[in-house]
């Protein structure tokens, strides 16, 4: 089935959900509910969806989709605008560039290979805003955001994978 503009309503919706899926993240993991009192951070669960397509349909989820993700994260947290965006565009460069070694992965060391990704947006997230506030922070709530986010990512992978295979695999061939 296909719009008045000659675009297919399917391979639309397919394109779509990628990018939505991160802002949906980013919604959920900035609830203002916190079941631990605040002691443990929230998971990235909008690097997840980034993380997980850019690995495995990287033309539904390009660089300026990673940004806005990042950009949703950023207005959604709090914090300074620009600093989600910045780590969630160095994560995608980085899988990008190295698309075949993440891809390769399979068991626990899918799961390492979003826990190094974590590592490096955590890091650039920490030394921007550093740099920001002229001063070192505390990383604590940055390694247990490191952790969370790594458990987290195994529910989210499935979830992930079952979207891929159910919705976007079928709808390929509209593509």
């Amino acid at each position: 089935m296909q719009d008045r503009f000659g675009i297919p309503v399917a391979s639309l919706l397919a394109a779509l959900i990628p990018f939505f899926s991160g802002v949906l993240g980013a919604v959920a993991a900035n609830i203002p509910i916190s079941f631990f009192g605040g002691i443990v951070p929230p998971p990235l669960l909008a690097l997840m969806p980034v993380y997980f397509w850019c690995l495995v349909r990287p033309d539904l989820m390009p660089p300026s989709a990673a940004f806005a993700v990042g950009l949703a994260e950023d207005l959604l947290s709090g914090g300074p605008p620009g600093v989600w965006a910045l780590s969630f565009l160095v994560c995608y460069a980085i899988v990008d560039r190295q698309r075949d070694t993440f891809a390769g992965l399979a068991g626990y060391g899918a799961v390492l290979g979003f826990a190094s990704i974590m590592l490096v947006a955590c890091g650039v997230s920490y030394v921007t805003v550093s740099v920001l506030n002229s001063r070192l922070v505390p990383m604590e709530m940055l390694v247990l955001e490191i952790g969370i986010s790594t458990l987290f990512y195994i529910p989210v992978l499935w979830l992930m994978t079952g979207i891929q295979h159910r919705v976007i695999g079928p709808l390929r061939s509209d593509f």
